[in-house]
């Protein structure tokens, strides 16, 4: 049942005596039987390891699906080995499984003692058996400096004497050349993430909501709404300052038969949609969409022979998206009622139910398809009102000036929803308890012939993710910042809770979600009742999938791929020199990240970048999409910039001047990334393990632009650097993110 040892000889020493070399030492362990949950490690005297710790020791690196293997060079001065073998099991809680017997003893290369196999006691007294094979050659120190200076050039061990590169104890200096070593201080490789877009939802998620419109320099409110003023728009901008498109930007013209739209024709391009002169006729109808991918396209009417546009018509904004989602917005703008052109999400629930989270994660989701979209929190109009050291009191029902100062900062809060909609916004979330009946009938009256309500309820009966939320609320709510006692804050919003638990009244009425028990991630029910249209379906379809179960998502660009070193665009090469060595760094990185992590999974595009990349990751599954593959750069795929500016001048300043809208010349624009990009998001919302995201760089910008509630617009300006792994946090306060930077 073959164990063996090799012991060198003088003929095997390349030249060298027995005291110019090093010893060059492999351990291998066989078995095929025991399934993955032990992992193989050896531990002992130095210099294996310095103490006989089980959980320093170190892991034999997985050869094949039964052998593992452990390689390294012993100093010069420490050519006694004492070590033993031990099966470490990937739950932490459980204790290794020594093996049985005697120390082995390695003297100088020579093994001290029988071979034998290395027995292991399991549970039950169940004797588990591997084959153990120890080899010893001493090496030279110019095979050592040959093989390194290989490995270096060529990434793969060098022919002399196959030796790896692994050393015990690398120098610091050294860990960047070496891929293979898993013990990697994550934190030597952290950092720093960039500043958080105003709209991330980083820990508050109600301090991102908009601010009131009516609030004066002063601090106080205007009740005198006359002084509204519009939101700030830059003059040299299509984005307003809050990052939503404006109307300039995005627009929709309804056809009406009553009109015939006369003005100078135009036509666009195959590309971006630039507008050209034609020939104007009488008689001809059009209607003016902006498809997201360039200047606005020109849809002929049934009537129609050829296209015509009076810009003057303009009106209404639409959101920045493409395909199903722009044809949904034109039939809604058609055959709909003119209040379902603006969708109010009107929360309702106890607090502590995680109405503000799911506002926020329901925004940041609707700006990312192309839909302007607000969060309006009552709760903010309050503290600016009112103050912060509000007490329990005044929430109370049977409290007539809580009740009448409650009332009026919601009403101003729905009434600066409202005046933003009339000025082109698409759907507003009002974020708010409006528990009672007479609470809804209000704001349902305020809305009539304006907008279209859909009550959105969140229901909870787990008290253990009420009371997180209720500590979570103490920890981060401005209203218990100055709260200096946490206890009392916490009896006091009991007492809060309390006074509205004892008037709350489920929704009946209108249109309604009813999200009961969803928060938890196992299970729970959707309730829908009068929800038609496009956007309210694709709204219940995204809160059906999304749960609050903390779990990380790491993101990274493939390794340097040869097109990447010659400057081309797109392409399907494989990956360079340099990537190869980040594919290793990666594969350490993520079995040290994600080892106690049992579900964990891989996803890649369909390129070989993608999955050169991930090849060295093992032990977790691995999945390819078709929706992460890189933006299809058309005719321009293969060619370098300098190419495209060259041949096709015309292309290459469209790009330059709208890079999210423009499209390749049968390829694809951003906006079209971001559209098959929704089922990877909804997925990715669904997930309650670790995801790792090895894909391309529009790609990523695209993914990351929705995590961190990125305006579209600072999509393509993204920074998505090589061999940098961003992971993003997803969990009850919101999403947080950190950067790895393995490599320059």
């Amino acid at each position: 049942m073959g164990s063996g040892a090799s012991k060198n000889t003088e003929d095997d020493d390349d030249g060298s005596n027995g005291g110019g070399g090093q010893l060059y030492v492999s351990l291998k362990m066989e078995n095929s039987k025991v399934e993955g949950e032990l992992t193989p490690h050896v531990y002992g005297s130095l210099p294996l390891i310095g103490s006989w710790d089980p959980s320093k020791a170190l892991p034999l690196q997985r050869e094949s699906a039964s052998m593992s293997e452990l390689s390294f060079v012993v100093p010069p001065d420490h050519e006694t080995l004492d070590f033993k073998f031990l099966l470490k099991p990937k739950n932490r809680n459980t204790p290794c499984i020594v093996e049985e017997g005697q120390n082995r003893l390695l003297t100088g290369g020579s093994l001290q003692g029988d071979a034998r196999l290395a027995l292991f006691r399991l549970e039950g007294d169940v004797i588990v058996e591997f084959r153990v094979f120890i080899k010893a050659d001493r090496v030279s120190p110019f095979d050592l400096a040959t093989s390194w200076r290989a490995y270096r050039e060529n990434l793969q061990p060098s022919t002399v004497r196959g030796i790896p590169d692994v050393s015990i104890n690398p120098d610091p200096k050294s860990l960047e050349q070496c891929p293979e070593s898993l013990e990697l201080d994550l934190a030597h490789y952290e950092v720093p993430a960039p500043a958080p877009s105003a709209n991330s939802s980083l820990v508050y998620a109600a301090d991102n909501a908009e601010n009131p419109r009516s609030l004066s320099a002063s601090g106080s409110f205007l009740n005198d709404k006359t002084t509204t003023t519009a939101p700030n728009v830059s003059e040299d901008s299509d984005v307003r300052v809050d990052g939503s498109p404006s109307a300039k930007e995005m627009t929709i013209i309804v056809p009406d038969s009553s009109n015939i739209y006369s003005a100078s024709g135009e036509a666009e391009s195959k590309s971006v949609g630039t507008l050209s002169p034609f020939l104007q006729k009488d008689g001809q109808k059009g209607l003016f969409v902006d498809r997201g991918v360039g200047s606005p396209r020109l849809i002929k009417s049934i009537s129609a022979s050829s296209f015509l546009i009076d810009t003057k018509q303009i009106k209404n904004s639409m959101p920045a998206a493409a395909g199903a989602v722009a044809a949904a917005a034109v039939a809604d703008q058609m055959l709909g009622p003119k209040e379902d052109r603006h969708l109010a999400i009107v929360l309702v629930g106890l607090p502590a139910r995680g109405k503000t989270f799911t506002a926020a994660k329901l925004t940041r989701y609707l700006r990312w398809l192309g839909h302007d979209t607000k969060h309006f929190n009552v709760g903010k109009y309050r503290r600016l009102k009112h103050g912060v050291n509000q007490s329990a009191d005044f929430f109370r029902a049977d409290n007539p000036e809580g009740v009448e100062a409650r009332t009026e900062v919601a009403a101003l809060a729905m009434e600066d929803m409202i005046a933003w909609m009339q000025e082109g916004g698409q759907v507003g979330i009002f974020d708010a308890t409006n528990s009672t009946r007479v609470r809804r009938n209000m704001l349902m009256k305020m809305a009539e012939g304006k907008c279209k309500i859909i009550f959105l309820e969140t229901l909870c009966n787990d008290e253990r993710i009420i009371e997180r939320n209720i500590r979570l609320k103490i920890q981060q709510s401005p209203d218990y910042s100055e709260e200096t006692d946490f206890e009392a804050g916490v009896r006091d919003f009991r007492d809060r809770l309390a006074n509205y638990e004892r008037v709350y009244e489920p929704v009946e009425e209108g249109s309604y979600i009813k999200m009961i028990d969803m928060v938890s991630g196992n299970g729970g029910q959707i309730q829908v009742n009068n929800i038609s249209g496009y956007l309210p379906g694709r709204i219940v379809f995204f809160l059906v999938n999304t749960h609050l179960t903390p779990r990380p998502i790491l993101l990274t660009r493939h390794g340097e791929s040869m097109d990447n070193v010659r400057g081309r665009i797109g392409g399907d090469s494989v990956i360079s020199e340099s990537g190869k060595l980040y594919a290793k760094k990666l594969a350490s990185f993520v079995e040290k990240r994600l080892k106690s992590e049992k579900a964990a999974s891989i996803w890649t595009s369909t390129l070989q970048r993608t999955n050169l990349t991930a090849s060295s990751i093992v032990g977790f599954p691995k999945v390819q999409w078709r929706a992460l593959d890189e933006i299809n750069a058309g005719v321009c795929d293969g060619m370098t910039y300098e190419e495209v500016k060259k041949n096709m001048p015309e292309e290459y300043e469209s790009r330059k001047k709208d890079k999210l809208r423009y499209r390749y010349p049968r390829g694809e624009s951003y906006l079209d990334v971001i559209q098959r990009l929704e089922p990877v998001i909804i997925e990715l919302e669904r997930q309650r393990a670790p995801v790792v995201v090895i894909s391309h760089q529009a790609v990523l910008r695209a993914l990351y632009a929705y995590f961190a509630d990125r305006p579209l617009k600072e999509i393509p300006q993204i920074e998505m650097p090589l061999h940098t792994i961003i992971e993003i946090q997803m969990g009850v306060s919101g999403v947080q993110e950190k950067r790895y930077k393995l490599m320059d």
